[in-house]
């Protein structure tokens, strides 16, 4: 039998299906989108595998459902979808919110005729063709509301499933803003991570984070580095943090160009980087120069948490990550836009954003920090679905 559906959120309960509640910034996300919902009145109910925040949803309130939802097994979607038709009447859900493909295929068959609606929440990355795939991957462009982490990708969305516009919300991706920020790195951290670099304490640094492969640019970094010093500037410190061991002649490729051009001594390549935080805070500037889309903005976002000027290109959701002219005044800029391998820009850049006095320099690393805050920060990406909740329980009012 339905159930009268509530009209706010007070009273509602709102099923999440998510992957798992691992220590990650998308099972961050959920835990604190459940704590926002309880804020409110909501009940929050969560399922998908579980995980080390299970513990932390429950402490405050949230309700946990082991079920594995994070699958494109047909027999499994399927169960999956008689489980949750029982469960959306015994418990009297009004908001079902599927974050992965099976579970979204799930919940449309689940929630059929019944008084619920259905949010969806799309990935980072629309993936390529199949007929499979793009079948059960489609169930994500069929939500009352669905989700978007950047426009790049809504702009995506409408273009393969059709969808109308006002259908869809773009929200980012959050950013864990509380260990990716200034005040939570000490200056022995920052420093430690800048005497295993071999950095000296005058030397200024240039981070560039990310996997070493062909597509995230880190060539044209070096190329850029060269025209930088061959300007003058050689008291700085290019650091490549990134593991390199699926692209190895790529960063054997990279060496070999820093030391044609004379610079490999300014050339630092650590691999993978434990302590992000610190290593963005060592730096005095961060490039993310990407050819091609990546997987997502962190990266660009995590520079910003952390005060950082940023460099970056015009790919993907990129230009969405970073506040510059003509999108911003001058005078408010977080950071610099390139166009994707252009080398002389690099270097312009790099050199702009070294060149700004200490004044300058402190302004724009605090708003970073605070485009950082508004844009990326869990509590700001929980009130912002949460809004997407209260708008359609206030549909039938």
């Amino acid at each position: 039998m339905s159930h009268p559906r509530a009209h706010s959120l007070a009273g509602a309960t709102i099923l999440q299906l998510v992957p798992a509640l691992r220590d990650n910034p998308a099972g961050h996300a959920a835990v604190e989108i459940a704590l926002t919902l309880l804020q409110a009145g909501a009940r929050s109910m969560i399922a998908g595998d579980g995980g080390p925040l299970v513990g932390e949803l429950r402490a405050f309130g949230g309700e946990w459902l082991p079920m594995h939802v994070d699958t494109l097994n047909p027999l499994r979607i399927r169960r999956n979808a008689r489980l949750l038709a029982n469960l959306i009447g015994s418990e009297r859900i009004d908001i079902v919110h599927a974050q992965c493909a099976g579970s979204a295929w799930s919940a449309l068959s689940a929630t059929h005729e019944q008084p619920v609606f259905l949010v969806t929440s799309f990935p980072d990355r629309l993936p390529g063709h199949s007929y499979v795939g793009n079948m059960l991957r489609g169930s994500l462009a069929r939500g009352d509301r669905v989700i978007a982490p950047s426009t790049y990708v809504s702009r995506a969305m409408i273009e393969r499933y059709k969808l109308p516009a006002d259908r869809i919300t773009v929200i980012p991706r959050a950013v864990d803003t509380a260990v990716f920020s200034p005040a939570a790195v000490s200056a022995d951290r920052i420093a430690a991570l800048r005497r295993v670099w071999a950095v000296l304490p005058e030397m200024r640094v240039v981070l560039v984070p990310g996997r070493i492969a062909p597509w995230n640019g880190q060539m044209n970094v070096i190329d850029a580095a060269r025209i930088v010093a061959a300007n003058g500037t050689r008291n700085i410190a290019f650091v490549f943090t990134g593991e390199e061991t699926r692209h190895p002649r790529y960063g054997h490729a990279l060496r070999k160009q820093a030391r044609i051009h004379g610079i490999d001594t300014l050339c630092r390549f650590v691999g993978h980087c434990p302590d992000m935080p610190a290593a963005l805070g060592a730096a005095d500037v961060v490039v993310v120069p990407a050819l091609e889309p990546p997987l997502s903005g962190r990266a660009a976002a995590e520079a910003q948490a952390m005060g950082r000027p940023l460099i970056t290109t015009t790919v993907g959701m990129l230009p969405e990550n970073v506040l510059t002219p003509p999108r911003m005044k001058d005078e408010l800029r977080t950071g610099w836009l390139v166009r994707p391998g252009n080398i002389a820009e690099i270097a312009r850049a790099i050199g702009a954003a070294l060149a700004l006095n200490v004044t300058a320099y402190e302004a724009l690393g605090a708003r970073a920090r605070q485009f950082a805050e508004f844009m990326f920060s869990p509590q700001s990406v929980a009130e912002a679905i949460r809004g997407v909740y209260t708008s359609l329980l206030a549909r039938d009012t």
